[in-house]
């Protein structure tokens, strides 16, 4: 009896447990038009259970130079990692917490896009929205890709939000700055 009571405790203690879901957390993040253009991106925090990989990052695309041409059809894309102070600016609309094979599926996302060959962003087909829809597509959330909220990436989060709500495992995460700029108004 007492074996089977310690077993599990000692597998605990070792390490010796099957890893059953990453603690890596992905938020979806939109950025509002000030001086920079409107953005959608995610990062994501944690440590994997499978490697004990630390994780702090986060990923968006963007045209590689913003320019004119851009405006008229496809130029070169890349993954765009934003700094610390974009990112507080930024307006967080909910989190999920990863299973190791979810995150993978993240980041056979980011390589996929980061390694498009030639010109592989377009405003109207491959842009930050999209490549934010196709990453919650990866891990599972329901997703659609409606032409009217292909260029408004608040708009389009909120809309991922809202298909989503019903699951157990998405958290809406309350917007720090938006709490800030009431107070200051008060």
């Amino acid at each position: 009896m007492y074996r089977l009571l310690l077993t599990p405790i000692l597998a605990l203690l070792f390490g010796l447990a099957s890893p059953a879901s990453a603690q890596v957390v992905m938020t979806f993040y939109s950025h509002d038009l000030d001086d920079h253009f409107p953005h959608a991106f995610f990062t994501l925090q944690g440590t994997t259970i499978e490697t004990g990989e630390v994780v702090d990052t986060n990923y968006g695309f963007t045209a590689k130079t913003i320019s004119p041409a851009m405006l008229f059809g496809s130029v070169p894309g890349r993954i765009d990692v934003v700094k610390p102070g974009y990112l507080a600016h930024s307006k967080p609309h909910f989190s999920i917490t990863l299973s190791d094979a979810q995150y993978r599926a993240v980041l056979a996302v980011v390589d996929k896009w980061g390694n498009a060959p030639g010109n592989s962003y377009n405003m109207n087909r491959a842009n930050c929205v999209h490549f934010t829809g196709e990453a919650a597509q990866a891990i599972g959330l329901t997703v659609t890709f409606p032409e009217k909220l292909m260029k408004k990436p608040r708009s389009y989060l909120a809309e991922i939000q809202r298909l989503n709500l019903g699951r157990g495992d998405l958290r809406l995460v309350e917007d720090k700055n938006q709490d800030v700029s009431r107070a200051a108004t008060r």
